[in-house]
C-alpha cells in the first residue's frame, strides 16, 4: 500500500465531504461536484469508514453533521479557503486582472453585454469573462459573481440586491394589437407559453394568475426549457409570455414586444448579484460588484 503523504485520505473524498457538509445534502454536492449523489454517498462512507467515526445523520428529508463531522467541516473549509486565497494572489501576480460574471442566457443577452461594455470603457485594464448557464452557478470554479432572480441555496455567498421587477404579459405587437385590454379570464384563454426552468426560483403563469385571484389557465400553450426561447417564441406570434418589465426592456424598446393589456404583478423576488465572500474578491472582482450595484440598484424598492 502506497504511503499517503501527510496522513490525510484521498483528496477527492475530502472535497466531496466539504460539499457536502457545505449544503448539508449529498444531491445539492453531486450537483456541485458533477458527480451523482451515489458517488457522493459512497465517498461519505468511506471518509467513515476510514475514520471510524459517523459525519453525518441521515434523516429522511436531509443529513445533520455529527460532532465529529462540524469539527472536521471547519478544519476543511477554513484550509480550503486559505488555499483558495493562495491560488487566486498567485494568478492575480502572473496574469492580468480577470473576473468573471454569470449570468443566465436571458439576463447575458438582455442586461450583460451593454453593461459590460460600459464598465469596460470606465476600467479598461480588467477583463470579465462571461459565463452563461441556465441551470444554476455553484460555489466552485472560477465564478466570482452571479446575477440571480431570487436569493441562492448558498448562505455562505454575499447576496447585493440589486431591484424587484414587475411581471406582466407580453406578446408580437400584431398580437398584442388584437388584445388591447383583455380581461384576465380572456386572457386565460390565449394560447400561453410556459417556461419549464432547471431553476424552480422563476415565477410561473400559474403563479401570476394566483396572485390576480384568477383561476390557473386551462390551455395545454406552448412549453419551452429557456426563457430566450420563450421570448423569441412570443417575438414570432407563437403566443403571450410572462415578461419581467425590467428585464425585457431592451425587447420593448426596440418594439420586439409590447405587453398585453395592463394586468400586472410585482415580481415576489428580488435580482440579486452573488458574489464569493468578500475577503475571497480580487479588486478587479470588487471593482465590478460596486459597479454592477450602483448601476442595477433600484432605491426605495422593498426587500425581498
Amino acid at each position: 500500500m502506497s504511503r499517503r503523504f501527510y496522513g490525510l485520505p484521498p483528496l477527492t473524498t475530502l472535497a466531496a465531504f466539504e460539499s457536502a457538509a457545505r449544503n448539508l445534502s449529498f444531491k445539492n454536492a453531486a450537483t456541485e461536484l458533477n458527480v451523482t449523489p451515489g458517488a457522493v454517498s459512497h465517498q461519505i462512507k468511506a471518509l467513515e469508514g476510514e475514520l471510524g467515526a459517523a459525519l453525518f445523520i441521515r434523516r429522511h428529508r436531509g443529513v445533520e453533521l455529527t460532532e465529529d463531522g462540524h469539527r472536521l467541516f471547519g478544519a476543511l473549509a477554513e484550509a480550503f479557503v486559505r488555499i483558495s486565497q493562495n491560488l487566486r494572489d498567485i494568478r492575480q501576480r502572473n496574469s492580468i486582472s480577470r473576473v468573471t460574471l454569470g449570468a443566465t442566457s436571458a439576463v447575458a443577452s438582455l442586461w450583460t453585454a451593454q453593461l459590460l461594455a460600459g464598465f469596460w470603457h470606465e476600467h479598461p485594464d480588467i477583463t470579465v469573462d462571461q459565463h452563461v448557464s441556465d441551470s444554476g452557478f455553484g460555489p466552485a470554479g472560477d465564478i466570482d459573481m452571479f446575477i440571480r432572480y431570487g436569493r441562492d441555496a448558498n448562505a455562505a455567498l454575499d447576496h447585493h440586491p440589486l431591484f424587484r421587477d414587475e411581471l406582466i404579459p407580453v406578446a408580437a405587437p400584431t398580437l398584442a394589437a388584437r388584445l388591447p385590454d383583455p380581461d384576465l379570464a380572456e386572457l386565460a384563454a390565449e394560447r400561453l407559453i410556459y417556461l419549464d426552468s432547471f431553476d424552480q426560483s422563476w415565477t410561473r403563469w400559474s403563479d401570476w394568475f394566483a396572485a390576480l385571484q384568477q383561476a390557473p389557465p386551462s390551455q395545454p400553450g406552448l412549453r419551452v426549457n429557456n426563457y430566450m426561447i420563450a421570448l423569441y417564441a412570443a417575438k414570432d406570434g407563437q403566443g403571450v409570455a410572462l415578461g419581467w418589465r425590467r428585464l425585457i426592456d431592451p425587447m420593448l424598446r426596440r418594439g420586439d414586444l409590447a405587453t398585453v393589456g395592463r394586468h400586472s404583478v410585482p415580481a415576489p423576488r428580488r435580482f440579486y448579484l452573488v458574489t464569493r465572500p468578500e475577503a475571497e474578491l480580487s479588486p478587479g472582482a470588487l471593482l465590478l460588484r460596486d459597479w454592477l450595484v450602483a448601476n442595477l440598484h433600484e432605491l426605495n424598492s422593498p426587500e425581498g
